[in-house]
């Protein structure tokens, strides 16, 4: 399994991620609530996770193509919903880090 990620700062992560969810949830399957979402696709699966002012992407697929797909797709919609903000994809191999807690050193 292959994987990809891409950290987005937006001013509104949540609205952004719900209005894909919501978008794609017509003909996939998709579940989603405030703060993260995961909509499967043909080719694979987007994670979605939302943390303060930034939107967590993570993308897998079996195979590179499928992979390039899911990122060309996911990203497309994404900058095409978000049209009066621009955001920045920038698609990064791997899983993201873990997301900390305040605690944490």
């Amino acid at each position: 399994m292959l994987k990809t990620h891409a950290l987005i700062v937006t001013a509104s992560p949540s609205l952004h991620m719900k209005k894909l969810c919501r978008h794609f949830s017509h003909k996939l399957e998709v579940s989603f609530d405030d703060h993260q979402g995961e909509i499967h696709f043909p080719m694979g699966l987007t994670r979605l996770e939302v943390r303060d002012q930034t939107l967590v992407l993570e993308g897998q697929a079996d195979d590179e193509a499928q992979l390039e797909r899911l990122q060309q797709v996911t990203a497309d919609h994404l900058l095409r919903f978000a049209r009066k903000e621009p955001l920045t994809i920038d698609w990064q191999p791997g899983a993201p880090a873990a997301h900390s807690t305040a605690g944490d050193a």
